[in-house]
């Protein structure tokens, strides 16, 4: 019996790659069509595309253009070809406003989008689309049943652009220019005022303001403890039980001894 089995699987597999072949040689669109919509409901997704790119021209305009062009973005899509995918989607969703898949059309379209967003230590022009387009769709379907994952989706995409940020600026302390630093992290604070970096943030300004202030020159060293103070007094406003808390500790009881030095602390 297995051997039977095995026989009517291997003919089976030799006849469905001859019609495939066939189809892709023949010049019946309609035959490519039938062909491509059923690879595509039997998740072949990568050969369906062959023949979906033969015949999507000569569709256009015709009843069953609508079926081909969501097949084609869900083949593209389903194969993680993210860029097709977004742009077939959006074509489906300006060609097709009066669809039944419009709005699933739209979600997807926007999450291939996300789907190309790459390492926050990379260039993140793709993520910024992605937030773009998915933040378009929330506006678009407000209570869409996409709703709670394409907001879930924005805030992942968002911390990563937020972790970019923050690590560069941690990348001025780390390479000792604490100038720079200070300024870096002062904006980053400001610019994401909510964000999960921000009492990592905080202490890595502290310590840039206390690493800047103990090296200064005599004549500046005042000032800059002063700075160093207030930066501590930001990171314990926010967290006075922070994970750098002995460490900051330390560091602070350092800028109050040095500033007893000078008369107007």
């Amino acid at each position: 019996m297995k051997k039977i089995a095995l026989l009517l699987l291997v003919v089976t597999l030799f006849y469905s790659c001859n019609e495939y072949q066939k189809a892709l040689k023949n010049e019946d669109v309609a035959i490519k069509f039938n062909m491509a919509t059923q690879l595509y409901d039997a998740g072949k997704y990568s050969k369906s595309i062959r023949l979906f790119e033969q015949i999507a021209t000569s569709y256009r305009g015709k009843p069953q253009a609508e079926k081909l062009f969501y097949m084609f973005a869900q083949s593209y899509y389903k194969t993680k070809q993210y860029y097709l995918a977004g742009y077939q989607f959006e074509s489906f969703v300006s060609g097709y406003p009066k669809s039944e898949k419009l709005e699933e059309a739209a979600y997807l379209g926007a999450k291939s989008f996300s789907m190309l967003s790459p390492s926050f230590s990379l260039d993140q022009t793709d993520t910024f689309k992605a937030i773009d387009k998915l933040q378009a769709f929330i506006d678009a379907y407000p209570n869409s049943e996409y709703l709670s994952e394409a907001n879930s989706t924005v805030k992942v995409l968002r911390e990563k652009i937020e972790k970019k940020v923050y690590e560069n600026a941690k990348g001025y302390n780390t390479i000792s220019d604490y100038k720079s630093a200070l300024v870096a992290f002062d904006n980053f604070i400001a610019d994401y005022p909510g964000t999960p970096f921000k009492e990592n943030a905080l202490f890595y300004k502290f310590d840039s303001a206390y690493k800047l202030a103990i090296n200064s020159i005599p004549a500046k060293m005042e000032e800059r403890l002063n700075i160093a103070k207030v930066a501590y007094a930001n990171l314990v406003k926010f967290n006075a039980e922070n994970q750098y808390k002995t460490k900051a500790n330390e560091m602070n009881a350092e800028v109050e001894k040095k500033l007893e030095q000078f008369p107007n602390k």
